[in-house]
């Protein structure tokens, strides 16, 4: 009985996909002059199901003929629909018909998968001829290339010739550092920058927050009624900052997340609070924050910027390696420190990447982390005091004071709540 109940769901899910796809279709080509609809879907699919019983050679001669149908049919409607979409989901849906016989669950979600394609043909076109600039179509297929081509053929070892550097570490903090600029991009794109200087800060952070804090304090400078705004933006993209150090360290290190977690959490919510209070004023004294056009406009990513980050990162690595063979911790501790005076992200990966490889503790990573993260507001500051007025960099100095306080106060604190958490005494 079982048996006959699961052959009977695979019959049904062989149908329930051809009639799916042929809803879409027939509903895409209401005329008579369609080359195939409804009940064409449906009965390929139970072709492709029934073809899949008889065996191999059965399936191969159902593709054939539904394919000869297909190029019969679009010969007939060319004129009037010169696109073959129709005729390639016919010939797809007598192979979701033969894969339901083996995995109905698989069939019945690339048959939804590819009804949502089909029925998003408008959206899809208009994205990708309207939308979709030229340089964001390069950046793309970069991206891929980057992820799909490149990262699987370099080693994941770490290589003497290299100075014991590991290069899919390294690529994979580049294409990191690509993908969510490239998000950031997005967002900005789908969003707009109507929804204000603070949403344009905080995406302007993923790619550098201690460019965006000097372009907000120079904006806050040149208009003084977007103040509370523009110190919106800076703050937030210090929260791009805690967002980036967390996900690196997942990537790089996921064993010191949890004695990182309560600074990076803290850190997080004190600079978050700040922004929404600074933006909150900007709303309640009615201040135009909608920032010009130009602020989505340029590369989806900086594929310059993400080859030096990983430079950095695999110089800076090598540095404390050769600063923690010669001098023990104190030498990585320092190094990493006046690192993270230039780039926070690059100085706390090459800490990240010591601890995962064995070469410092976890509390001395963790510092080491700090430590960084300390210098990198204090370079903030002095971007916002050189971009922007007086108050604007005191109001910007205080908030990095208390973000960096509430760092070190998260970190200290760790291991109490990591001993509370697994039962230990509190």
């Amino acid at each position: 009985m079982d048996t006959s109940l699961g052959d009977l769901l695979r019959w049904v899910a062989a149908l329930g996909a051809g009639l799916l796809i042929g809803v879409e279709r027939e509903r895409s080509h209401p005329d008579e002059q369609a080359s195939a609809g409804l009940r064409s879907f449906a009965l390929a699919a139970l072709a492709g199901a029934a073809a899949a019983r008889l065996g191999l050679a059965a399936l191969v001669a159902a593709v054939l003929a539904v394919a000869g149908l297909a190029v019969a049919g679009y010969l007939r409607t060319r004129d009037t629909d010169p696109g073959i979409t129709t005729e390639i989901a016919l010939l797809l849906c007598v192979l979701l018909g033969a894969l339901a016989m083996q995995e109905p669950a698989l069939a019945s979600a690339l048959a939804v998968l590819t009804a949502v394609l089909l029925a998003a043909k408008a959206r899809l076109h208009g994205f990708v001829r309207s939308v979709l600039s030229e340089q964001e179509l390069q950046h793309g297929l970069l991206l891929a290339a980057s992820v799909l081509v490149v990262l699987p053929l370099l080693p994941n070892r770490a290589l003497p010739a290299l100075g014991g550097l590991n290069p899919h570490t390294l690529w994979t903090l580049a294409v990191l550092l690509m993908v969510i600029q490239t998000l950031g991009h997005v967002a900005l794109r789908w969003l707009g920058p109507v929804r204000g200087l603070a949403l344009t800060g905080l995406l302007g952070g993923f790619v550098s927050s201690t460019a965006t804090i000097a372009a907000m304090g120079r904006r806050a400078r040149e208009h003084p009624a977007w103040f509370e705004a523009c110190l919106a933006g800076a703050l937030w993209s210090n929260l791009s900052t805690v967002v980036q150090l967390s996900v690196m360290t997942a990537v790089v290190a996921p064993g010191l997340l949890s004695r990182l977690a309560p600074a990076l959490l803290l850190a997080g919510a004190v600079t978050l609070g700040a922004g929404w209070w600074s933006a909150r004023l900007a709303r309640l004294r009615g201040e135009p924050a909608a920032p010009p056009a130009a602020a989505v406009a340029g590369r989806p990513f900086s594929p310059r910027a993400a080859l030096v980050f990983a430079a950095a990162v695999g110089a800076m690595l090598f540095v404390a390696e050769q600063a923690h063979r010669r001098y023990g911790g104190s030498g990585v501790l320092v190094t990493t420190a006046l690192a993270g005076l230039a780039d926070a992200h690059a100085s706390a990966v090459s800490a990240l990447q010591l601890h995962a490889g064995g070469g410092l503790g976890a509390g001395l990573a963790a510092a080491c982390v700090g430590a960084a993260f300390s210098t990198n507001a204090l370079s903030k500051t002095v971007a916002a005091a050189s971009g922007g007025s007086a108050r604007f960099a005191r109001l910007l100095a205080a908030s990095q004071a208390a973000m960096v306080l509430g760092f070190w106060t998260g970190l200290a604190s760790a291991p109490w709540i990591q001993r509370v958490l697994t039962g230990g005494s509190a």
